[in-house]
């Protein structure tokens, strides 16, 4: 054993080692004085946080935490990378979007940090016949494209290697995907009658004379638009892959070859462990299901930061959300990033937004370097049993799919639809009681904003799972409210009566303040409540002025003309107070039938 020379700076020297009995019995002291008597294990259980797919996220993760062992990074099962550098050869591929055939755009992109394209084509897209306009300039053997064409799959990927042949691309220069995704496709638009034949030719064609070419995309995406959770997410791309493992293989290619053909797309959110999560428990997945089927392969990562999180009101907010999942997505190990612009939501984004998207990443990997650490959330407790148990549960939904005949059989049966809405309702429940905040729409809003103004984007294709948003809800409220200010000049308003002294009503003012415009109604709180403008009154105090004056002022407001009379706080016996606002009540609720009575339509 060596023996380290005393340099003086012995950590915790003086401190005994702490015991995890100890920390739960502090644990206890903090909770009792909050009124919970608990102790031990369920001490600890009274801080832990419920995430979706049954998983719980404790206060306090130890080295007795196990989880199997991730392996090397490059090696499977390919939990720390599917390569042995990871991102630290210049990071990782700075992918952008585009819907429109703008080639200045797409050369704008490329000459200022975008490594490659992802071009989304067909129907709600570019029109295959102008692919060579919107290529224009671009060096196809230095830029990788991605296409995205639902069922014009095949002419979009002719028109690509015919491109590549034009302007001399060298076969085994090419790189890139040709994004052939039928189960994809069908998932977005219900439609199933999609001929795989080609496909294999295509996957065929690649393996045998493109290198560097895959054929087919492996898109969770519209799972996670519909709501799904991220097991659901992970399960649905295990599905997608094996059922194409299946047909490649019928058509004759090796399993290895099948394999390599497949690219696979998550989302990452602004749920920076999550998606960490996520991605490695994805390649843990995939590594499994290539392992049983003899050729055990890395997977190959498209993250994109989730449309479902952007935001339409205070978009701005959008580029704090991309950041942080764009951060997890590095450090969960992804392959190749799209920042989606914060301006998505709202139509196709402007230059200034495209600018900001593309410098997110190089932020991230230039200035902040986050490629020079390979896993760099490997070791930690708490990434590691977290990854550990979103790959079983993912994997538990995967066999669910399988035993239902497949994602094929899912997806028509309408039970996929099914699970995934369920899903989406209680994660509903929760925007709706704001114990999952949206920034800048359900807290904090701002009445005053000018709404963001772009040209409108390609609609997608639709007719099968929906597509969701966070903020849809409020958004909806949001509209009612505008309509309203357009065809009266003003919006909505509540009077906000505060009373006692600011120490005793700052709090719930400012809490009835914000819940009131979420929901676009105009909180007002100086003069009169006869010359507000108000029809109804929110009473805002502690509960100890409530006890002496809630009853007699609400009966005055009522004398008055006040038509509601709300109350912040929780729920009393308050004669003349119709209804109570508090935290966890359904703000959604609230809001829709305040807007009713009111008149806004």
């Amino acid at each position: 054993m060596t023996v380290l020379p005393d340099d003086g700076l012995s950590l915790a020297a003086e401190f005994p080692d702490a015991t995890h009995e100890q920390w739960q019995r502090l644990v206890e002291g903090v909770l009792r004085k909050s009124g919970k008597e608990v102790s031990g294990a369920a001490a600890e259980d009274a801080l832990s946080t419920t995430l979706e797919d049954g998983l719980r996220a404790r206060p306090l993760y130890t080295a007795d935490d196990s989880a199997p062992d991730p392996g090397l990074p490059g090696f499977a099962p390919f939990v720390r990378g599917g390569r042995p550098e990871g991102n630290t050869l210049g990071g990782w591929d700075v992918r952008q979007q585009h819907t429109a055939a703008d080639g200045a755009a797409v050369l704008a992109d490329l000459e200022n940090g975008v490594t490659s394209l992802w071009l989304v084509a067909g129907a709600g897209g570019i029109p295959v016949s102008s692919l060579g306009r919107v290529l224009d300039g671009v060096y196809l053997d230095l830029a990788p494209v991605v296409l995205d064409a639902g069922r014009e799959v095949e002419p979009a990927a002719r028109e690509l290697l015919r491109l590549y042949q034009e302007r001399g691309v060298a076969k085994e220069a090419a790189r890139g995907n040709l994004g052939a995704d039928p189960l994809g496709h069908e998932a977005r638009t219900g439609d199933g009658g999609f001929d795989f034949a080609p496909v294999a030719a295509l996957a065929g064609l690649c393996a045998e004379e493109y290198p560097g070419l895959r054929a087919l995309t492996v898109d969770a995406l519209p799972y996670h638009e519909a709501g799904g959770s991220a097991a659901q997410e992970l399960g649905s791309s295990l599905a997608t892959g094996v059922a194409y493992l299946r047909e490649l293989t019928e058509a004759g290619l090796s399993v290895q070859q099948a394999a390599a053909q497949l690219e696979f797309r998550y989302a990452a959110t602004a749920d920076q462990f999550l998606t960490i999560a996520k991605l490695r428990a994805a390649r843990r997945l995939w590594a499994r299901v290539t392992e049983v089927c003899g050729a055990p392969v890395g997977q190959v990562q498209h993250a994109v930061t989730s449309p479902v999180m952007m935001s339409r009101r205070d978009p701005w907010v959008n580029m704090l959300r991309t950041t942080v999942a764009t951060l997890a997505a590095g450090v969960g190990g992804a392959d190749a990033v799209t920042v989606l612009p914060f301006d998505h939501a709202l139509g196709l984004p402007d230059a200034f937004a495209r600018r900001i998207a593309r410098n997110t990443s190089t932020i991230l990997v230039e200035e902040s370097h986050l490629s020079r650490v390979i896993d760099p959330a490997g070791g930690s407790w708490y990434v590691e049993r977290l990854t550990d148990e979103l790959a079983h549960a993912g994997w538990e939904f995967f066999q669910w799919i399988e035993r239902e005949g497949g994602q094929a059989a899912a997806l028509r049966s309408g039970r996929l639809g099914q699970d995934l809405a369920s899903t989406w309702e209680a994660r509903s429940a929760k925007l709706a009681k704001r114990r999952e905040p949206v920034t800048g729409v359900s807290e904090f809003p701002n009445l005053a904003e000018r709404l963001v103004e772009r040209a409108p984007a390609p609609v997608p294709p639709s007719g099968g799972l929906p597509r969701v948003r966070r903020d849809e809800a409020f958004e909806a409220l949001r509209s009612r409210s505008d309509a309203h200010l357009a065809a009266t000049g003003s919006r909505p308003r509540i009077f906000l009566a505060a009373l006692g002294p600011a120490a005793a009503h700052t709090a719930r003012l400012t809490f009835a303040s914000n819940l009131f415009q979420a929901g676009g109604i105009e909180p007002v709180t100086e003069g009169a409540f006869e010359d507000s403008g108000a029809t109804e009154v929110c009473l805002c105090s502690s509960d100890t002025l409530y006890e002496e004056r809630a009853a007699e002022v609400a009966g005055a407001l009522k004398a008055t003309g006040a038509g509601h009379v709300f109350l912040a706080g929780r729920p009393g016996q308050y004669p003349d107070v119709d209804a109570y606002v508090f935290a966890g009540c359904d703000a959604v609720a609230v809001l829709s039938a305040t807007l009713d009575r009111m008149g806004v339509s």
